[in-house]
């Protein structure tokens, strides 16, 4: 209907990373709600690509207005504090003139999250452990996919996934 604005759905996902031992196995987790999630796992990596790897799958799996809260100061202050813009007008390394760690990841979370979807994604810090359920779920889920090394995609593969 012309003149009729559509309300902006927004979704909130949750996202983690967990790493059984700093370099180990290590699992990701994003949720929306206990029945909405996926997560993955790698044999040996480290928390931070973990973290990362959690934004980056949850941005790929929810199109749209998206929240994403994590507990990572790691993801967070790249975009708070605008890592990333000095990052590349280095070339992509850092104040030390060293290659950026992670780039594999940080490059595209970069991409979607600056130049794809900037008006779209909102990345928001929630302290882990503190006894909020999202965050709590998605620590139990990236845990348990970095002590199995398998991944699930609960209620995604079934058509409910970003519109």
């Amino acid at each position: 209907m012309l003149g009729v604005a559509s309300p902006v759905v927004e979704r909130i996902i949750y996202t983690d990373g967990a790493c059984l031992g700093n370099p180990g196995p290590g699992g990701w987790a994003w949720a929306e709600s206990e029945h909405r999630y996926e997560t993955g796992a790698e044999a040996r990596t480290t928390n931070q690509r973990m973290e990362l790897s959690a934004v980056l799958y949850a941005l790929e799996a929810n199109s749209g207005k998206v929240r994403v809260v994590s507990d990572s100061t790691y993801v967070v202050n790249c975009f708070r504090q605008r890592w990333w813009a000095g990052w590349r007008a280095k070339g992509w390394r850092n104040a030390r003139g060293e290659p950026v760690a992670n780039q594999d990841l940080w490059r595209p979370l970069v991409e979607l999250v600056v130049d794809s979807r900037m008006a779209e994604i909102e990345i928001h810090w929630v302290k882990g452990h503190s006894g909020n359920p999202m965050n709590e779920l998605v620590d139990r889920l990236a845990n348990g996919a970095a002590r199995s090394q398998r991944g699930d995609r609960e209620g995604i593969e079934s058509g409910s996934s970003g519109s």
